[in-house]
């Protein structure tokens, strides 16, 4: 992050797998706080061991944390995460709110699973200053053997918000978003939506990610294109051969998730998990 933020990255997102199974995570938020042009923290939580470490999370300067949570009844999260985890997760959301930080709600459709919770999630915006995003189900789950058919598509997505609320009105986009926000008149919070799967954003993305195993990855829908664990390695005290490197990388970035699929070495992204590498 030290090379990056020399770069001109001024942003850092911890994210999946969960981020508080870590025991050096704190220590690890503290040192980020304090690389010289890091200016925003962010952070996506399950939100199960979240909650102690809230006012430390605020205290540090993050700026905001994105919550993954598909149900708000107990029964259905419990089936879907397979942990009957939804009071400790509702903790950690009012905890959130209650220390200003900037709370977003991931939350996957998931046909057959979560749909008839579309509109309370919605409606949760009313009293609560929160983005509820609702996310199209990618075929990151370990087991595809073949191309998904996704019935539950963005489109369908806003449909169903536009039957619920009619008055329900586009507002701006920040910069690079991929997500597109819509607020309900009323309520505190607003809704989103992300086309994770239909990848209409893949234009104005200007992410990257750098997995567990120090594998870059430009695109959510590559297999990785370099080994920056490695790179470290070979040339621990000379930051110009890995800067090097990142700015190839970044320079042969596919135009689109299609094309980083095409791309693969295993060509259905399938073998991989959004638990390993982050939504």
């Amino acid at each position: 992050m030290k090379i990056l933020a020399q770069m001109g990255i001024s942003k850092v997102r911890i994210t999946g797998g969960e981020p508080f199974v870590r025991r050096d995570l704190i220590p690890f938020l503290e040192q980020l706080s304090q690389i010289e042009g890091i200016r925003k923290i962010a952070l996506t939580t399950n939100g199960v061991l979240t909650a102690p470490y809230v006012p430390t999370l605020a205290k540090i300067g993050v700026e905001s944390v994105n919550l993954s949570i598909d149900s708000l009844d107990r029964e259905r999260f419990a089936r879907i995460t397979c942990r009957d985890e939804l009071p400790r997760v509702m903790t950690t959301l009012h905890s959130l709110l209650a220390h200003g930080i900037r709370t977003k709600l991931n939350v996957v459709v998931i046909e057959g699973q979560n749909i008839e919770d579309i509109i309370p999630l919605a409606t949760f915006a009313r009293d609560h200053a929160v983005d509820v995003r609702f996310i199209e189900e990618m075929p990151f789950n370990g087991q595809s053997t073949h191309a998904p058919i996704l019935r539950w598509n963005y489109r369908r997505i806003l449909a169903t918000l536009q039957a619920a609320f009619p008055n329900l009105e586009k507002i701006p986009d920040e910069p690079f978003s991929t997500s597109i926000n819509y607020r309900i008149p009323g309520f505190q919070g607003n809704v989103g939506i992300i086309a994770a799967f239909s990848r209409t954003f893949c234009g104005a993305c200007n992410r990257i990610r750098i997995t567990a195993q120090g594998m870059l990855k430009t695109c959510l829908y590559d297999d990785g294109v370099l080994s920056v664990r490695d790179l470290l390695r070979q040339h621990p005290h000379d930051d110009a051969p890995v800067e090097e490197a990142l700015k190839l990388a970044f320079q042969q970035r596919p135009k689109d998730g299609f094309e980083a699929e095409r791309n693969r070495r295993n060509h259905l992204p399938g073998r991989e998990s959004m638990s390993t590498i982050g939504g």
